[in-house]
């Protein structure tokens, strides 16, 4: 399965158990860690976890890699490996403090500021 059908596959799986805010980081000029990061609210604790079990479910049904994930025992954050993809499922005051979009989107920026000064 090529990125963008995973992605495809992730937010259909985040937005069956109606997450809020989700939001997709193209992460490949970044890091090469994963290609695409993908952060998504839960109103809950209840619910973070029912969302990142959903897209691990999906994920398995689809023959995609799912590996290990973080957070389950509280879920105010819950992070699952998903090789290329790491999602991000988060309590909304979770996610205001760590801000991962722009903690990612600064770096796209002093990335962007460095390319050029070397041209």
């Amino acid at each position: 399965m090529n990125i963008e059908d995973k992605i495809k596959l992730i937010v259909a799986a985040l937005e069956d158990v109606k997450a809020q805010d989700i939001t997709v980081i193209d992460t490949g000029k970044l890091t090469s860690l994963f290609e695409r990061m993908v952060i998504a609210s839960g109103t809950s604790n209840r619910q973070t976890r029912a969302l990142a079990d959903n897209v691990r479910i999906k994920m398995k049904e689809a023959d995609e890699y799912v590996g290990n994930t973080e957070g389950e025992e509280t879920g105010e954050w819950v992070l699952l490996d998903l090789g290329d993809v790491i999602v991000h499922v988060m309590l909304p005051a979770t996610r205001t403090h760590y801000n991962l979009e722009e903690l990612w989107g600064a770096a796209e920026a002093a990335r962007a500021r460095h390319v050029q000064a070397d041209h």
